[in-house]
């Protein structure tokens, strides 16, 4: 876990050295900066498994990406021309840039999983609602947060507001956004109930009671 932390703070600099927009990318990272600090200091009181942890890195990961060349420029279409010759946006019709999409599509896929660590072990909850609940929190922040980046697109304003709100001239850009991470959501909650049938039993359910239990203890 540590080698894996290493590497997205090796990754995280070094596409913060130089970014594309200095302006849009503290932004972008205002909330990453949050988030960290927030898992840094509650790892006594609450701890998430490794699995989540390497899920949030990364969508971190991601999303350190998209900072560091505004999310409407990330050049993903010249890299595959690249490797393949041809342009993966002609091959599937896409007109605009889809990086963005593939963010909040993977803030639900990636992170129903910690989501979920959080919702059994504060809400304590099984069955249907520990797989519903992840869902509703997901879609219920992907929500805020469009929110928050159109308050802060608004106080900003200019071309640091348009690169931040990035919606590329699309008027349904945030609710595009939400659906995809409900999307990478549902994908991911049925993943896990299919692996938690498979096994037989609820990994992170364990996890949290293991943590609960330690915590008793301590």
């Amino acid at each position: 876990m540590r080698i894996a932390a290493l590497a997205y703070l090796v990754l995280w600099v070094a596409l913060g050295v130089s970014p594309s927009d200095r302006g849009t990318w503290l932004l972008e990272n205002a909330l990453v900066v949050g988030l960290l600090a927030v898992l840094w200091f509650s790892r006594r009181t609450f701890r998430f498994s490794d699995a989540s942890l390497y899920l949030i890195l990364l969508f971190l990961a991601l999303h350190a990406v998209g900072s560091h060349y505004t999310y409407s420029d990330v050049p993903y279409d010249a890299w595959w021309q690249s490797l393949t010759g041809h342009s993966l946006n002609e091959a599937l019709g896409w007109k605009r840039n889809h990086f963005d999409r593939l963010v909040h599509f993977s803030y639900g896929l990636l992170l129903a999983y910690p989501i979920r660590e959080f919702v059994l072990r504060v809400v304590e909850v099984r069955g249907f609602w520990g797989y519903f609940l992840p869902l509703d929190v997901t879609l219920s922040t992907s929500a805020l947060y469009e929110l928050v980046e159109w308050g802060a697109a608004e106080m900003f304003g200019g071309d640091l507001g348009i690169h931040y709100l990035g919606t590329q001239g699309d008027v349904w850009d945030s609710h595009k956004d939400m659906a995809l991470a409900a999307l990478g959501a549902l994908i991911a909650v049925i993943i896990i109930a299919c692996i938690n049938r498979r096994l037989k039993h609820d990994p992170a359910w364990e996890w949290s009671n293991r943590m609960k239990a330690a915590q008793k203890s301590s």
